[in-house]
C-alpha cells in the first residue's frame, strides 16, 4: 500500500464512479493524453481503456513511478519530474488532452504556468483538471462577486472554462478536508491581443491590491493620472475592482502595454 505524501499534496482519487465521469468528459480514442499526478494509476487505467494513441504521465514521486512502471508495464511513457519544470510545447508535436488531479498546494501555480506560457499555438485541446472547490470558484467567478479576482481574469483570457461537477472528500484517499471541483478548459478562438501577459498581471495586481477601495487611485498609479484611457473605455473610477468585467481588464492591459511601447 502506497502511503500518500502530505508534502506533495497527494490525495489519491479512488471513487470509480467519479473516475469514470472524468474520463467520459472528453473523447480520448486515438488521442495523445498527458496525465499530471497519476498517483497509483486509478484514473490512468480508465484512460488506457479508452484506446488513446499514447499516454504520458508526469509523476514527481519516484516510489509512485516504480508502482506505475510495474502496474502498466510499458503501456505508458512515464516522466519522473516536477510538472512545474516541464516544457510541454517542446515535448509534444501534436496537441494533447490533459487530465490532472492537481495537488492542492501547487494547483494554482500549475495553471498560471500554463496560462503565462501560452502563445497563439496551443499545445493542448482540452484541460480536464481537479481543483479545490474554493480555487475552482475563483477561476469561474462572475463579476461583482467576492470570488472574482486576478485568477479569474488571467484564467479566462485565452480559455473557455466550464465546471463539470463537484467531488466530495470521500472520493479520495486520504480524505481532504474540503470539496473539489472538476473544470474543463478549452482554447478560445478569439481573445484580446496582449503581447506580454506580464502587463495583464501588473494591471490586475495593482487593482486587486486594493479590492475594497475605489479604483481611482490604482488607475492613476497605472496611467499617471491621465484620464484619456478611462474616458475611452468609459470606466467609472468610483467603482471597485470586482465591478469591472473581464473585457475591461483586457482592454486596460492593452492600453497599459501601448503606453509602455
Amino acid at each position: 500500500m502506497i502511503k500518500p505524501k502530505k508534502s506533495l499534496g497527494q490525495n489519491f482519487l479512488v471513487d470509480k464512479n467519479i473516475i469514470e465521469k472524468i474520463v467520459n468528459t472528453i473523447l480520448i480514442k486515438n488521442r495523445i493524453v498527458m496525465e499530471v499526478g497519476p498517483g497509483t494509476g486509478n484514473l490512468t487505467s480508465l484512460i488506457l481503456n479508452k484506446n488513446p494513441q499514447k499516454v504520458y504521465v508526469i509523476e514527481k514521486d519516484y516510489n509512485l513511478v516504480k508502482t506505475l512502471s510495474s502496474k502498466f508495464k510499458g503501456k505508458l511513457i512515464i516522466i519522473n519530474d516536477d510538472i512545474l519544470k516541464i516544457n510541454e510545447k517542446k515535448m509534444f508535436k501534436e496537441k494533447v488532452i490533459v487530465f490532472g488531479n492537481l495537488p492542492y498546494n501547487i494547483s494554482t501555480e500549475i495553471l498560471i504556468k500554463w496560462i503565462t506560457e501560452l502563445n497563439n499555438n496551443f499545445w493542448f485541446t482540452d484541460l480536464v483538471l481537479m481543483f479545490q472547490k474554493e480555487v475552482a470558484d475563483r477561476i469561474i467567478a462572475k463579476t461583482n462577486t467576492t470570488q472574482y479576482g486576478r485568477l479569474t481574469i488571467l484564467s479566462n483570457w485565452k480559455l473557455n472554462i466550464k465546471k463539470i461537477f463537484d467531488v466530495k472528500p470521500n472520493a479520495f484517499f486520504p480524505k481532504p478536508k474540503v470539496d473539489s471541483s472538476v473544470l474543463v478548459f478549452t482554447p478560445k478562438n478569439n481573445f484580446y491581443k496582449i503581447n506580454d501577459i506580464k502587463n495583464l498581471e501588473i494591471v490586475t495586481r495593482i487593482f486587486f491590491n486594493h479590492r475594497r477601495k475605489m479604483i481611482k487611485k490604482s488607475y492613476n498609479q497605472l496611467f499617471n493620472g491621465n484620464l484619456k484611457v478611462s474616458e475611452k473605455l468609459k470606466i467609472d473610477l468610483n467603482l471597485r475592482p470586482q465591478n469591472l468585467n473581464l473585457d475591461t481588464y483586457y482592454k486596460l492591459a492593452c492600453e497599459y502595454e501601448n503606453l509602455r511601447c
